[in-house]
């Protein structure tokens, strides 16, 4: 597997996983028991705490990342085997 594969996959993975994290620990000022200031989203969260939620999304997307890169190089999915990718037309 080339690098660029490794980085590709990661770097999709990051996103969403980044995006399942998001929602986690949110809470509006309403549930924080603060008043909304005037010109605010009342959804807006009170501590959204982004680089506790950047940290978790790199760990656990290196951690997805090890396990594709494992179950690619092992040869247990290997592209050749895949039924849509032997039906593709190839250039000649």
């Amino acid at each position: 597997m080339s690098w660029v594969s490794i980085l590709a996959i990661y770097f999709v993975t990051w996103w969403i996983v980044l995006f399942a994290v998001l929602p986690f620990g949110v809470r509006s000022p309403t549930d924080a028991g603060e008043a909304v200031a005037d010109g605010h989203d009342a959804g807006a969260p009170v501590r959204p705490q982004i680089w506790r939620k950047l940290l978790i999304t790199s760990c656990v997307s290196a951690l997805l990342m090890a396990v594709c890169w494992a179950i690619i190089s092992s040869g247990v999915i290997d592209i050749n085997t895949l039924p849509f990718y032997r039906d593709m037309p190839r250039p000649q």
